[in-house]
């Protein structure tokens, strides 16, 4: 098996992919026509959005992301971390700490996307 793809639900998928072509520089693979699912290349993976009122009409029940109490993170691989981060504060994530040197030899930062997602921005390992 292989990870194919991460969907975050949000609760504006237009405004989502345009925060992250904005910020990280990805770019569209595909978006329905209603706008309630889109997908963005990342390289092998794809990062997708669903609405969550498009979940709800499928009779799920999804929860808006806790800044302050996040349950899972993704993860964007540069060699340029601080000019990631400026980059992704500049079109309007939040810094929520900034690039440190980790232990193991990673550079690692992290930002809130404007629906309240964490995204680290990271050097590649090894």
């Amino acid at each position: 098996m292989k990870l194919g793809y991460t969907i975050l639900y949000v609760a504006d998928v237009r405004a989502s992919v345009q925060f992250y072509e904005q910020a990280f520089g990805l770019t569209l693979k595909f978006m329905d026509e209603s706008a309630s699912f889109a997908e963005l290349d990342t390289g092998s993976t794809s990062l997708a959005f669903c609405s969550r009122a498009l979940l709800q009409q499928l009779g799920k029940t999804p929860a808006a992301p806790q800044l302050k109490a996040p349950c899972f993170e993704i993860a964007l691989v540069t060699e340029d971390v601080p000019a990631a981060m400026a980059r992704a504060v500049g079109a309007g994530a939040q810094a929520l700490q900034e690039p440190q040197r980790m232990e193991w030899g990673q550079t690692v930062a992290y930002v809130a996307d404007p629906e309240g997602f964490t995204v680290e921005l990271c050097t590649p390992m090894g």
